[in-house]
């Protein structure tokens, strides 16, 4: 359907080795990455390295092809596993291709890649969800309560000791808890954090 670029000589060959990051979530890019070989790791990256891997693919494929028809931004981070090689197909020259399609082609195409796009966002909202219910399960594990009826929970470790038990990057906890605090459910300053809804906190931790 598509020319693959592997077949055209005037398109380079990259060289890229593990570990190097290929895409970046919410990344726009005036290409398209095919695969030609080599594997990728598709997920969550934190402090530059994969924290919740989604998926892997190994090549040859298309490793964006469906957000670029849609015209949006990864919705991943797409690491190589192994070393990798690859080309950049510029977008215009991919929409032409695509644009030449009969219709009922690009028809399913497109629905194709708005049910791939749609799973893998709902993949990494779940993982949002989760480091939000483990750090609010911790929260009211190590609550306590205070003469005037309030919770509170004094932080005797470091963020990155806290991060480790609950399995998540401490970029992660920080993002969670700054999320937390601008929903209302916890406050304070320093090493003590109030928690102003603990109902609201429990609906959060699946409690």
């Amino acid at each position: 359907m598509f020319p693959l670029p592997c077949s055209d000589p005037s398109i380079p060959v990259e060289v890229a080795a593990a570990g190097k990051v290929l895409r970046e979530r919410h990344q726009h890019s005036a290409s398209v990455l095919y695969l030609d070989s080599g594997r990728v790791l598709l997920g969550v990256c934190e402090d530059g390295v994969m924290r919740h891997q989604l998926g892997v693919v190994e090549g040859p494929f298309w490793l964006d092809a469906a957000t670029a028809l849609l015209e949006r931004p990864s919705a991943v981070d797409m690491v190589a596993d192994t070393r990798v090689q690859l080309r950049r197909l510029p977008l215009e020259e991919f929409r032409r291709s695509f644009d030449a399609l009969p219709e009922p082609a690009q028809i399913l195409l497109r629905d194709m890649a708005a049910g791939y796009c749609q799973q893998t966002e709902v993949a990494v909202s779940r993982l949002a969800q989760d480091a939000e219910a483990r750090c609010a399960q911790w929260l009211l594990r190590h609550a306590q309560g205070e003469g005037d009826g309030a919770l509170r929970v004094v932080l005797k470790q470091r963020k990155r000791s806290i991060a480790a038990q609950l399995g998540i990057a401490p970029e992660t906890l920080s993002r969670v808890l700054r999320q937390l605090r601008e929903h209302g459910l916890i406050a304070g300053t320093g090493n003590v954090l109030t928690l102003p809804q603990p109902g609201a906190l429990r609906a959060v931790a699946g409690a």
